[in-house]
């Protein structure tokens, strides 16, 4: 429908052309002049919107879901991710943090080479006295990667346009722009950005952005035997992330800064940073 209101101030003439436009109708009666536009009846706006959002969901928007129940902390997600990306030693596009609890309330957060390893059975370094001889009392693993968030505050800081999102949600950057200022690094409230020694340019998890557009699925999603790192097309109703977000309780990490990450987790605990 035509937007008759386009202009702050319209002249007389342009009101009644626009009216025109619309498909509107002007009565006179002795001194009264009446214009009358053809208004968008419910069942109209409410075919017209379930137009527009059919339209919405063949765009492919993707996200990602971690299921922090499943992830038994192998680390094969960090191997396949450096192995894919050619990630240079001492850093990681991906990790998992071993979260062990105690009886005294202390939480011990563990990640030993990003976790890439696997964790063993020895328990992680306490700060608590030998002769307590506490044993912890649960734990789990929390694999870590770029949240691809919504309202990106490394974007936002980036001098030279480098960070960019895609028109499928992805966050990048542009080796060819960047100039290596560190600024998105510092940015980032996760922790999911590294400047690259070798390339010299900001490096980040892409949730491997050259093979999602070929149709196939990130390497750590690939590589996980528990399954516990779930990728796709929200958008899609039937495809099995959407199936996932529409049948857990999903949470997303350090929530009150409103980034609004498109990577989510299942199972987090209050006691995740």
């Amino acid at each position: 429908m035509t937007n008759l209101w386009d202009k702050p101030e319209i002249t007389r003439r342009e009101f009644l052309e626009k009216c025109a436009d619309a498909g509107a109708k002007t009565f006179v009666f002795g001194g009264l002049v009446v214009t009358t536009a053809k208004l968008l009846l419910p069942q109209e706006a409410t075919t017209r919107w379930s137009a527009r959002r059919k339209g919405a969901e063949k765009e492919v928007i993707y996200g990602f879901v971690v299921d922090t129940t499943r992830c038994i902390g192998c680390g094969s997600c960090v191997r396949a991710c450096k192995a894919e990306n050619n990630v240079p030693d001492g850093f990681c596009r991906t990790w998992v943090e071993q979260y062990t609890f105690f009886p005294n309330g202390e939480v011990v957060v563990n990640s030993p080479a990003g976790g890439e390893n696997g964790f063993g059975d020895e328990l992680p370094d306490r700060n608590l006295p030998e002769e307590l001889g506490q044993l912890p009392v649960r734990g789990f693993f929390v694999p870590k990667l770029c949240n691809h968030c919504i309202n990106t505050p490394c974007i936002q800081v980036c001098p030279v346009g480098a960070s960019y999102k895609t028109k499928e949600g992805v966050v990048l950057v542009d080796p060819q722009r960047c100039v290596g200022c560190g600024y998105c690094v510092q940015a980032c409230p996760f922790g999911s950005r590294f400047l690259n020694p070798e390339t010299k340019i900001a490096d980040k998890c892409t949730w491997c952005y050259h093979r999602i557009t070929k149709g196939m699925k990130p390497a750590c999603v690939v590589s996980c035997p528990a399954k516990a790192r779930i990728f796709g097309n929200v958008n899609d109703p039937k495809s099995e992330i959407s199936q996932i977000l529409a049948t857990n309780r999903v949470q997303v990490l350090k929530s009150y800064l409103g980034t609004n990450p498109r990577t989510r987790y299942i199972g987090l605990d209050s006691e995740v940073i």
